[in-house]
């Protein structure tokens, strides 16, 4: 299923932000409408950690195998068909099993770490990640640019009411049940938007924020030195895609976060969470009712439509949907 717009919006250089399952099912949508060269998705690497003596990239990984048409359809992330040899006699060894490495999936983290030592090394002999997302997607067929949100090192930690977790432990081992009191991304003050990444916001003439969770997969990005500011400064449309709908989260735990940090779950505050950014916003029909509150009291133009992406078919609809409405802004 693809085939280019037959619209001049085809020809824009449309910048995503995505992280986590919504937002890698968006960018494959936005990927059967426009041109390979055409579509930049910077993906949130704060929740990046090392397990095992492994760097493991969730998100990056979700996006890029998605974009190589390896996801697992069922759960959106991982490789389908995926066996569990690995993890079974891990098992056997009494070792930490809590976060699932697939035995093809071990692979990419495999190599990854393997050239990201490298870039330990003296000047000149290693790999940044920018690089080695680079090489790993195109080895698996993935034409468009898969973007790091940095090459520095940004772990999320998530302050609950049992003490302060790194994210992934937080998300799998606690399977996100403490209360959530603050969010820290750690190194963020340190860290650096990489030059691609600059130079793609700048000279984007879209920039979609994709329905990821804002918190811990869109904020990371947003919290990088200059990129909040580089973003207000464009003049390109730049729409928002909710993340909630009917008063939930489709996946994972946006909405319960938000009731813990004292906010309504509600499409209207993730509008509010990037009204300073924001020139469209896209809502679900279930919550059709919120338009004008968006649109009068934020100020934010509204289009109202089936966000839920259930098949393929959604993607695509979604996706073009979010360009042509991106197109009148």
């Amino acid at each position: 299923m693809t085939g280019n717009l037959q619209s001049p919006i085809s020809n824009l250089n449309v910048v995503a932000l995505a992280g986590g399952v919504g937002g890698a099912k968006l960018a494959w949508g936005l990927a059967q409408l426009l041109p390979p060269d055409r579509l930049t998705i910077i993906v949130n690497t704060a929740d990046d950690f090392e397990h095992l003596g492994l760097h493991i990239s969730p998100d990056l990984d979700t996006v890029m195998y998605t974009l190589a048409g390896l996801a697992n359809p069922e759960t959106g992330w991982g490789i389908r068909d995926e066996s569990w040899n690995m993890m079974e006699m891990m098992a056997r060894y009494d070792g930490p099993t809590w976060f699932r490495l697939g035995d093809r999936d071990l692979a990419t983290h495999l190599l990854r770490s393997q050239w990201l030592r490298a870039h330990r090394a003296p000047p000149g002999q290693g790999f940044p990640l920018t690089w080695v997302t680079r090489e790993l997607s195109k080895l698996l067929g993935v034409r468009q640019a898969i973007l790091p949100m940095t090459d520095d090192p940004v772990r999320t930690i998530v302050h609950t009411d049992e003490g302060p977790l790194p994210f992934q432990e937080y998300f799998v081992l606690w399977r996100w049940q403490p209360v959530v009191r603050s969010i820290q991304f750690k190194g963020i003050e340190s860290a650096h938007p990489t030059q691609d990444v600059v130079s793609s916001l700048r000279e984007g003439d879209l920039i979609v924020f994709c329905p990821s969770n804002p918190f811990v997969s869109l904020d990371p990005i947003l919290a990088l030195p200059a990129v909040r500011r580089i973003i207000a400064a464009s003049r390109a449309p730049k729409v928002a895609v909710t993340p909630i709908v009917g008063g939930r989260a489709l996946k994972g735990p946006a909405a319960k976060m938000m009731r813990e940090l004292g906010m309504e779950v509600s499409p209207v505050s993730v509008a509010r969470h990037y009204q300073d950014l924001l020139t469209g916003f896209v809502l679900d029909r279930q919550d059709e009712n919120l338009k004008t509150e968006i649109a009068f009291d934020l100020g934010i133009r509204t289009l109202v439509t089936d966000t839920v992406m259930t098949a393929d078919a959604d993607r695509v609809r979604l996706a073009r949907e979010v360009l042509e409405f991106a197109a009148r802004l």
